[in-house]
């Protein structure tokens, strides 16, 4: 990624897995926080090694599992809904990368959809493959000559190295108007000032780039995306403050959590900085 001034914006604690310290650099061209260091291609998989890493898994044993599998069935049918209302047609193809253990293109699937995914851990391919939804490893492996209606990236985006040139391999991989989703925390609503430095979604150093609405639009831009809109995710802000509570405080005060999410989407109908946005753009 191409960068301008760095200025420090926040030291953040890794929560989940090694309890490590990073930095968030704010890139003011980009209008993005970059984690630093940055974990090499090597190290980047120990810190999925966690069975808290609730996406790559189908777990419903703590209270914050349970809240995040129910949201997550609520949210597959609005998610289906949202592509099925940008791709008509008999034969429509869609690419979900970073698929975790399926559960989208399952549901996508039922939709009429024909579907590929891309998912780098292991575990969760095997709790796809039980439910009939095979997974790659790698988007290296799909062939260019394969094209797709809509490709999906639901709170991935942040986990890819070498974003630019990941970016220019979803426009390669798209049809000649195809749709490009995007799913990511914004570090400008409510809940990221609330919490600061324990804001849950900064999830270091898990997620290399921490996006606002201006950068994730100049970054796609970038890369022949025509801006359509975003939409705003507000089961995100009540999960997050839970987590975040629970980081600050060490409990997980969850009456706290859920007036803080409540709060932040209040504010955020004025303002649309949610504590998460879908974002829905077009290859140019």
């Amino acid at each position: 990624m191409k960068t301008s001034q760095k200025k420090p914006f926040l030291t953040c604690k890794d929560y989940t897995v090694s309890g490590e310290s990073f930095e968030l650099i704010y890139n003011d061209h980009q209008d993005i926080l970059i984690t630093q260091p940055q974990p090499s291609s090597e190290d980047l998989p120990k810190y999925y090694q966690s069975e808290d890493y609730i996406s790559h898994t189908d777990a419903s044993k703590k209270f914050s599992d349970k809240l995040y599998q129910g949201v997550k069935n609520v949210m597959l049918q609005k998610k289906v809904k949202l592509i099925d209302s940008l791709v008509n047609s008999e034969n429509k193809t869609l690419l979900d990368i970073g698929a975790g253990t399926g559960d989208f293109l399952k549901t996508a699937k039922q939709s009429n959809w024909k579907v590929r995914g891309v998912e780098p851990n292991s575990a969760a391919r095997k709790l796809a493959e039980q439910k009939e939804i095979h997974l790659i490893e790698d988007i290296s492996l799909i062939s260019s000559e394969e094209k797709f209606d809509l490709i999906s990236l639901w709170h991935v985006l942040e986990h890819i190295p070498d974003l630019d040139l990941q970016i220019e391999k979803f426009h390669s991989l798209l049809n000649r108007n195809g749709y490009l989703i995007i799913a990511v925390p914004n570090f400008k609503s409510y809940d990221a000032s609330y919490y600061q430095e324990f804001w849950a979604a900064y999830d270091v150093p898990r997620h290399l780039w921490h996006f606002s609405k201006e950068g994730m639009v100049r970054l796609l831009e970038s890369h022949q995306f025509q801006f359509q809109k975003t939409l705003p995710l507000v089961f995100d802000s009540f999960y997050v403050s839970l987590l975040s509570e629970k980081y600050k405080t060490g409990k997980s005060n969850f009456l706290k959590a859920f007036r803080l999410g409540m709060k932040s989407n209040l504010k955020a109908k004025r303002t649309n900085e949610y504590s998460s946005l879908i974002y829905v753009f077009k290859k140019a």
